[in-house]
């Protein structure tokens, strides 16, 4: 299946999402923060990404951008994963290149089907 992975500052959250994607046969990549995740993601070049946006240092939505900006990385899917559900929230995700936008918790039916449509 897919590598996937995830930028998210929260252990729990990134257990959680973890679970979820190798139960459904993916390989996860981790990191915890945005700097972090934008190096990973270069390294790696996974098949999809989920960040989160609020993180310390850089955070979610300028690593979303720094990726889908960089012609190493534009053509990975980011899939924001997140707290944060207003509307001008999901402009500005997509504004900086995300693909997808979704609201934790996040359920798993939903989370494979966000993740089935960026992958084609």
């Amino acid at each position: 299946m897919a590598r996937v992975l995830i930028v998210d500052d929260s252990p729990t959250e990134v257990y959680k999402l973890a679970a979820m994607l190798e139960k459904n046969g993916h390989q996860v990549y981790k990191a915890d923060n945005g700097a972090d995740g934008v190096a990973l993601a270069k390294k790696e070049l996974p098949d999809a990404i989920l960040m989160d946006i609020v993180m310390p240092g850089l955070n979610g939505f300028q690593a979303t951008r720094q990726l889908t900006r960089d012609p190493d990385t534009s053509h990975i899917p980011v899939i924001i994963v997140t707290t944060k559900d207003q509307e001008t929230d999901k402009v500005w995700g997509k504004r900086q290149g995300a693909r997808g936008y979704l609201t934790k918790p996040v359920e798993e039916a939903v989370l494979v089907r966000a993740l089935a449509d960026v992958l084609g």
